[in-house]
């Protein structure tokens, strides 16, 4: 399966989701990718929608190489790649450094936003794509410490490996695409896949 861009991979989890209850949902996507999928799944569903900033720890010699993930509110998750002897340092710099960046989109993205309670809520968490799903697994950890009722997830693409690994930690998991071989990249699995800019994503925002 190939996505022509994200607007149409959020079309299509729209479809998907449609039988969920909307009573009590809240839709949470990860920005940058995850918000133009998110913004068209609440638009359709007609609930809520908000955001779960949550970033990876890259590697200190390879930044696009996650040993860990953390997300607002949350405890680091830290992966595979994680080797405490060597690690364990650059990561207690680089968690205060990425939550002031993270503190510092929330601002960002504040006046398009009403940040809402997830205490109690049925929450789907959205986002473009899963690789090894650290960040995922940094958002689900942030979401249920802030007692939300259920947990489910929402995206076009993911490994069967991580799928596995997945459906462990929450209630649901709605998946268009679960390769066994893994192509490598979310970009991938899509025909137009660009990086978000802070102002796409406000303009996205501006939509909801």
């Amino acid at each position: 399966m190939l996505f022509r861009n994200r607007e149409d991979a959020g079309k299509r989890l729209a479809t998907a989701v449609e039988s969920l209850s909307n009573k009590n949902l809240i839709i949470a996507a990860l920005p940058r990718g995850g918000i133009p999928l998110g913004v068209l799944i609440a638009k359709k569903q007609a609930v809520p929608f908000d955001v779960i900033l949550a970033k990876k720890i890259g590697h200190p010699t390879n930044s696009e190489y996650a040993i860990g993930a953390v997300a607002e509110g949350g405890a680091p998750i830290l992966g595979e790649g994680y080797v405490e002897q060597l690690h364990a340092s650059w990561v207690k710099e680089e968690v205060p450094r990425i939550q002031k960046e993270m503190t510092r989109k929330r601002t960002l993205y504040r006046e398009d936003l009403e940040s809402e309670l997830l205490k109690g809520k049925d929450v789907l968490i959205v986002d473009d794509g899963i690789a090894t799903g650290l960040t995922m697994f940094a958002a689900i950890q942030a979401v249920k410490k802030q007692e939300a009722k259920s947990v489910q997830v929402a995206i076009p693409v993911i490994p069967k490996t991580t799928y596995e690994q997945l459906k462990q930690r929450v209630d649901g998991v709605y998946a268009l695409e679960i390769p066994a071989h893994f192509l490598g990249g979310i970009g991938a699995y899509y025909k137009n896949f660009p990086q978000l800019s802070d102002e796409q994503v406000r303009e996205w925002l501006k939509s909801k």
